[in-house]
């Protein structure tokens, strides 16, 4: 079923299951298929993030459960307070799952990576329909499930053009500098694999 996203600017992407089948105004792709269904979100629509610290936050953090957070807190868990956790793959896999679904309300389409050892995660990555691009050593900076919060020059997945895969985000904010000021806590929605994985209630 054919389904448009369009942002506040008219700028809009046609999804076919999960793929893109147009990219254009959504007064075009109205042109030809008036009746399709059309989603408007507020501020800016872009091809989504790729989150550069994939390793460090998903196989070397804990994201506590939030019946957990009286205990552990809501933030993700590292180094000394990640190694007296008794850790096992169920709890790995739950950890990857929070993980996955915070990187997604921050507009995250595509992580980077290493060779992920942990089969846990790497099979919450897999099923989460997030890209994964591969990378060699550290990237620096520091881990945050924003990019904008890194350090680092943020890195967008590539434009979305017909063919391409349904997997991109919309911003609550005018333009990418606004954006770059305001960091990607902005996100109202995530779409990837043609399914609306994050919106914000």
């Amino acid at each position: 079923m054919l389904t448009i996203h369009a942002d506040s600017q008219g700028r809009a992407l046609a999804v076919d299951g999960a793929w893109i089948a147009r990219a254009g105004f959504l007064e075009d792709l109205l042109a030809d298929r008036p009746r399709t269904r059309v989603r408007r979100w507020p501020g800016i629509l872009t091809a989504g993030l790729v989150n550069l610290h994939g390793d460090e936050l998903l196989e070397e953090a804990y994201h506590p459960d939030p019946r957990e957070a009286d205990e552990l807190g809501t933030e993700p868990l590292t180094g000394d307070a990640l190694a007296s956790l008794p850790m096992d793959d169920a709890r790995w896999g739950a950890s990857a799952r929070r993980g996955v679904q915070r990187m997604l309300a921050h507009g995250t389409v595509a992580v980077a990576c290493g060779e992920l050892r942990n089969r846990a995660v790497r099979d919450a990555v897999h099923r989460s329909g997030l890209g994964v691009v591969g990378r060699l050593g550290r990237p620096g900076g520091t881990a945050a499930l924003d990019p904008y919060a890194c350090g680092l020059p943020v890195t967008f997945a590539e434009p979305r053009e017909p063919g391409s895969a349904a997997r991109f985000a919309v911003f609550d904010v005018p333009d990418e500098a606004a954006l770059a000021a305001r960091g990607a806590g902005t996100c109202v929605a995530t779409v990837v694999g043609g399914r609306l994985v994050y919106r914000r209630r």
